[in-house]
Parts: C-alpha cells; structure tokens; sequence
C-alpha cells in the first residue's frame, strides 16, 4: 500500500508541475508577436498537456481511488477532511479542462484574454496545493 501512495504523491506532483507551468506558458503566449514564437508555443502547450498533465492526472486519480478503496468506511469516518478534500480535486479538474479549453482557443488562434489574466489564472493551482495538502496533513475537521 505504500508504494501507491508513493505513486500517488508522485503522479500529484508532476499534475501539479505541469499545472503551474502550462498557464505560465499562456502568459508568454499571449504576449507573442510573430508566428514563430506562437507555433513553437502551440506545440508546447500541447505536449505538456497532452503528454504530461493528463497523464498525471489520470494516474493521481486512479491511484487515489486505488488507495480509497482499501479502506472506504475508516476514510469516511475520519471526519470532513476527506470530504473537502475530494470536492477541491474535483475543482481542480475542472482547472484542468479550463486549461484545456485555453489551450484549444490558442491553438485556434481565437484567444481573447490578455497576459495579464493569464498571471492570474496561473496563480489558481497555488491556492488548491496548500488547501489538499494542508488538509490531508493536519486533517482539521
């Protein structure tokens, strides 16, 4: 069981690597002038998402289910943490194929947000990291 949860916080980590960086490659993306720079971002946004992100998250997933499933009842009885906790994975997902969707509308070339934006979105993941952790951590409720 050990080695799942090793796997587990493993498969987090680069979700959450590639989560951080993804956006910041946006910021930079939207800021670009010349076709170059905005094809060499399209296939680089792509391949982190596709190649790693997803990945990463699907992996974090199934590994957590994996790990919930030993031992359902004595997770649900420990109190509202887990609780909290599944409901900002859920979130986060939704982070993900919002990610997702910005990705589509670079490539499209149809994105409409600014740089600016884009260093706000990037900051999301920060908020979601310290909540799940802190959570599954100190367990507060």
């Amino acid at each position: 069981m050990l080695w799942v949860k090793a796997f587990h916080i493993i498969s987090m980590v680069c979700w959450f690597a590639a989560l951080f960086y993804l956006p910041r490659l946006f910021v930079y993306h939207a800021d670009t002038q010349d076709e170059a720079g905005n094809e060499r971002f399209k296939v680089m946004e792509r391949k982190l998402y596709r190649g790693i992100a997803t990945p990463a998250m699907l992996a974090t997933l199934l590994l957590g289910f994996w790990l919930f499933s030993y031992a359902p009842s004595a997770y649900m009885a420990s109190g509202g943490w887990l609780h909290a906790k599944l409901t900002l994975v859920a979130l986060l997902i939704g982070y993900h194929h919002m990610c997702g969707r910005y990705l589509k509308q670079f490539d499209a070339d149809k994105n409409q947000k600014t740089h600016r934006f884009y260093r706000w979105f990037n900051e999301v993941p920060v908020f979601f990291l310290v909540s799940i952790i802190i959570l599954v951590v100190v367990k507060p409720f």
